[in-house]
């Protein structure tokens, strides 16, 4: 019996430090997104693999190459990755164009809508999926208690915010009435300063920038990744 039990307490072991070790092996995917009002770096979220794989794939095809901002909204989010914004004429009413499917909703409780959030735009559809290319980056602002109490009952469907989600909202902010709506499925890691100055932008009454904001989007190479975790890590090393 307690040779059995130290033989199951050894593939438990096993197994056990593969999962740790296949957890650390886990690759982290980043983009460049380049425009002509700076550039950030986002990071695309592991738990939403439908969401970050097809945003590899329309980034490696150039989809998003000279395609505009289309919306703009101070304080709530920049929105782009209409494929008809690329030669769109000043006037024109963007924000229809799509790919012709759509990406399941990804829902994840860990993952909401605090500020420089990366997040799927959609149409208003029951099953709340995705579009297949427009996007947008939260710049948000902060909350109160109280608003986000209003929120929970309106907006939320009775659904609570947890507590630590609702200091970030207090503290650094984001748009919390959007969380289990659209699916959230990366994150600006360097460059916040890019979407708050996209976000100040002049812009007629559909709220479409006057002024063309054009993008680029690329992704890192493995060599760029590792080199940006490091730099990561030692920012995040000093504000411990």
């Amino acid at each position: 019996m307690k040779k059995l039990l130290a033989t199951l307490f050894t593939l438990s072991s096993v197994f056990a430090s593969g999962t740790l070790l296949a957890q650390k092996k886990q690759v982290n995917y980043y983009v460049r997104l380049t425009t002509d009002s700076g550039m950030c770096i986002m990071r695309l979220y592991n738990q939403t693999p439908q969401h970050r794989d097809n945003f590899i794939k329309l980034t490696q095809q150039h989809f998003y190459d000279s395609l505009l901002f289309h919306r703009v909204i101070k304080g709530f989010m920049i929105q782009g990755g209409d494929p008809t914004s690329k030669y769109a004429e000043p006037t024109k009413v963007l924000g229809d164009g799509d790919m012709g499917y759509t990406i399941p909703a990804e829902f994840n409780d860990s993952l909401f809508h605090k500020r420089g959030v990366l997040a799927a735009a959609r149409d208003n559809n029951p099953a709340m999926a995705s579009s297949g290319c427009q996007f947008y980056i939260v710049q948000g602002k902060k909350y109160t208690d109280a608003e986000m109490d209003v929120y929970e009952q309106t907006r939320l469907n009775g659904r609570k915010i947890p507590a630590y989600q609702r200091e970030i909202y207090k503290t650094i902010g984001g748009s919390p009435f959007l969380d289990h709506n659209y699916t959230v499925y990366g994150e600006v890691v360097e460059g916040m300063e890019m979407v708050d100055k996209i976000a100040l932008a002049k812009k007629d009454s559909n709220n479409r920038p006057l002024t063309d904001i054009r993008m680029k989007v690329d992704l890192l190479s493995k060599r760029e990744a590792k080199k940006l975790e490091k730099k990561l890590r030692k920012q995040q090393k000093r504000i411990n």
